[in-house]
């Protein structure tokens, strides 16, 4: 993937900020939107969910999730150049009393200030989806397969890196 392509998919991903997050609920697929936050390196993409979603119990119950990120409908005329990207990984739960909860929630509120009231709640949890690989659509027939490590490169390309 040249530079270009790898400056906009970090883009994306600092950009965006609502995600579609697949889980397996009883074996087959389910898919919800959720916020997310991408860490600095895109070692990790992290969701703060209620105990009570569906998508958190299958967490629970089967790590594997995949998230998808695609940029805002602009109503362009043919939406298949929209970029997108669905990051493969794992999800493992993060508790409150973990060492960087209080960062990880100070960088979530300055994202979404308005989601202040579910750190309030008891049910509502950080999840940490660690990815294994991930596929991005720069625009229509512009596919990149990309590992852990070659996601983590881009994070290093983009603005705010």
């Amino acid at each position: 993937m040249d530079a270009a392509t790898s400056r906009s998919l970090a883009r994306l991903v600092r950009t965006e900020r609502i995600a579609h997050l697949a889980t397996l609920r009883s074996g087959a697929p389910m898919v919800s939107m959720t916020l997310y936050r991408a860490a600095d390196d895109f070692a990790a993409f992290y969701v703060h969910v209620s105990r009570l979603a569906w998508h958190t119990q299958d967490m629970q119950h089967e790590p594997r999730v995949a998230l998808s990120i695609a940029e805002t409908d602009d109503r362009r005329a043919d939406p298949f150049t929209l970029m997108r990207v669905s990051i493969r990984g794992d999800a493992t739960p993060i508790a409150n009393d973990a060492a960087d909860f209080a960062a990880l929630k100070s960088t979530w509120l300055e994202r979404f200030p308005e989601q202040a009231i579910n750190f309030e709640l008891a049910d509502f949890s950080f999840w940490a989806i660690t990815p294994r690989d991930a596929r991005f659509v720069a625009g229509f027939g512009r596919i990149h397969n990309l590992s852990a490590a070659e996601l983590a490169r881009c994070a290093n390309s983009g603005p705010g890196s």
